[in-house]
């Protein structure tokens, strides 16, 4: 049975084998510090170990539950909004001509797409966001 572990910063996918008597863990994929099975990660595994046979729905439901959003002292919330930060100041430093250079134009057109889906990702969220507490977001400045 296959099931996400902890150890240290970083989450594993591991599985309990049994051999010579003794209960061994072998570890099918490094799930990051944020656990995630993608279906990356879900090819790797099935590529290389074919005999098992996972129960992924349940695997990812286990990895979806542990997230703990809830509790805004958790590590996991601190390192979301420091990386939220982050990623603002580097947006702030971004050049567009930068981009424009014909060495450039693959990474470039790779950024942009990254920077609409992000869009895309925080008006979501932001919708969501309103849906569930739309007083508490009220006071709060609307950038567009």
């Amino acid at each position: 049975m296959a099931f996400v572990r902890r150890k240290g910063n970083s989450y594993y996918l591991v599985h309990n084998v049994r051999r010579r008597g003794r209960v061994e863990q072998l570890y099918l994929a490094k799930l990051g510090e944020r656990p995630r099975i993608t279906d990356d990660v879900v090819r790797e595994v099935s590529r290389n170990h074919p005999m098992l046979d996972l129960d992924w729905s349940r695997l990812r439901e286990d990895v979806n539950s542990r997230v703990e959003l809830f509790d805004p002292r958790s590590p996991y919330v601190k390192q979301l909004l420091n990386s939220l930060r982050l990623i603002n100041l580097d947006l702030a430093d971004l050049s567009p001509p930068l981009l424009l250079l014909p060495d450039r134009s693959e990474s470039g057109q790779e950024l942009v797409t990254q920077l609409r889906l992000l869009r895309s990702t925080v008006d979501i969220k932001l919708e969501q966001f309103e849906r569930v507490n739309p007083r508490a977001l009220a006071g709060s400045r609307t950038f567009r």
